[in-house]
């Protein structure tokens, strides 16, 4: 019995010190594994939160060659939900003596739900992008709600050159950036005017896939196949401070092989999806278009009509409208006709949210201020979220309500009616990126 119990006699304290790092180890070993089943992908927790990076839900049996690829962990952004009403997200642009214009268009467009950015380009004095400035930054509803934004360092836009689209990318870039949940982008000019309210449009497009791109484009590049895509051009407005009309060199290039040319307006309304794909670019398309649209006459009529049909996942998304009211010769010129007093029952019949182009303080803005927008002089346009009175010429929106509340004129039927034949089984998959 002695020697059994010399047997199992504990061994001396130096000997048992391996024991206590054991059991500590053991016990962080646990306790880590533990933390990992609470920040599994089935806890619902990712372990780590990459902006573009998500886990497919797919089956064993989907193809492994796929995972490969950077562009298969990455996707667009997510919709936002159909129920709640859209948000527009606004680049508003003009040059030299647009000020006053500007000025004009924005409250013609102005919501407290959208965003807006506004630029006058670095052709305009000093004086007048100051003027500006104080406008945006004293207005007590644009301080209230903090959604209209300019671009203080101006950039030297050549319509036809690529510095007009870079403008664009550059206004969409500081708009994602807000990050305050808009559905499409729409940029237009100083000399656009809407012809809906911003109550007609919202309500319009609350029933729409948030991932519709309404933009005028073809294929069928006819003519301009030889006197713009062919032709090698340099716009000087990416490198010198003077504006000066883009030149051309004698040389000449073929067309793509790489991707096909489309061409169109220069107005668009464009998912926030796809604006984010332009801006992040996680396939090479919207890069390498724009590389090859540097040189190119017309830019603004072609880089997001090519990026938007060359890129899988967009090409279906397509609508084949630019939304607007807009006179041209026949054939068109660079320039369309600028409107007037005579236009106005064409523009109403048209049913479009937005028309172009119109002169300073012309009269016909007066009228669709009266007839459509209900908009008193130097006033916001009146909607749902304005809920103060109207007597002795006062403006309702000096007082703010719900801001979710809508207010639809019969504008939002015209604009129903225009949508409702652009989606039709005749006029929408036929002519997508065709």
């Amino acid at each position: 019995m002695k020697k059994l119990k010399s047997f199992y006699k504990y061994p001396p304290l130096t000997e048992r010190k391996w024991i206590f790092p054991l059991v500590i180890g053991s016990v962080v070993t646990l306790f880590i594994l533990f933390l990992t089943t609470l920040i599994s992908p089935s806890g619902g927790i990712p372990l780590l939160s990459l902006y573009r990076h998500y886990t497919t839900p797919s089956s064993a049996s989907a193809s492994a060659s796929a995972a490969i690829f950077v562009e298969s962990k990455l996707h667009t952004l997510p919709i936002s939900a159909i129920p709640a009403s859209p948000r527009f997200a606004y680049l508003i642009s003009g040059s030299a003596g647009d000020g006053g214009m500007l000025k004009r268009t924005l409250q013609a467009l102005y919501h407290p739900n959208n965003q807006y950015v506004v630029h006058l380009d670095a052709e305009s004095s000093p004086e007048e992008r100051l003027d500006l400035h104080k406008f945006v930054v004293n207005a007590p509803i644009f301080r209230k709600f903090k959604n209209v934004l300019m671009i203080s360092k101006a950039n030297l836009v050549t319509y036809r050159g690529p510095t007009m689209v870079a403008n664009t990318l550059h206004a969409a870039a500081i708009l994602l950036k807000q990050d305050v949940g808009w559905d499409w982008f729409i940029n237009l000019s100083a000399s656009d005017y809407p012809l809906v309210t911003q109550d007609d449009l919202i309500h319009a497009f609350s029933r729409l896939p948030r991932d519709l791109n309404f933009i005028d484009h073809t294929s069928d590049i006819g003519w301009k196949e030889f006197q713009r895509a062919k032709p090698i051009t340099i716009d000087l407005g990416l490198y010198m401070t003077k504006k000066s009309d883009v030149f051309w060199i004698t040389q000449r290039r073929s067309v793509p092989t790489a991707f096909k040319l489309f061409t169109g307006s220069a107005w668009m309304a464009l998912s926030r999806p796809f604006i984010d794909f332009c801006i992040w670019g996680w396939e090479n398309v919207p890069r390498t278009v724009l590389m090859y649209y540097a040189n190119f006459i017309s830019t603004p009529e072609g880089y997001f009509h090519t990026v938007v049909c060359n890129a899988q996942e967009f090409r279906n998304t397509t609508v084949n409208s630019d939304l607007h009211f807009i006179l041209w010769d026949n054939p068109p010129k660079q320039h369309p006709h600028y409107l007037t007093l005579d236009d106005m029952e064409k523009m109403v019949d048209s049913n479009a949210p937005f028309a172009r182009k119109f002169h300073q303080d012309d009269p016909v803005l007066d009228k669709i201020d009266n007839e459509l927008l209900f908009r008193g002089q130097g006033m916001f346009v009146p909607g749902g979220w304005c809920t103060g009175s109207r007597e002795n010429g006062s403006n309702p929106c000096s007082i703010v309500g719900n801001i979710t509340v809508l207010r639809p004129t019969a504008g939002a039927k015209r604009l129903e009616n225009l949508i409702g034949s652009l989606l039709s089984n005749d006029s929408f998959r036929p002519r997508q990126c065709i």
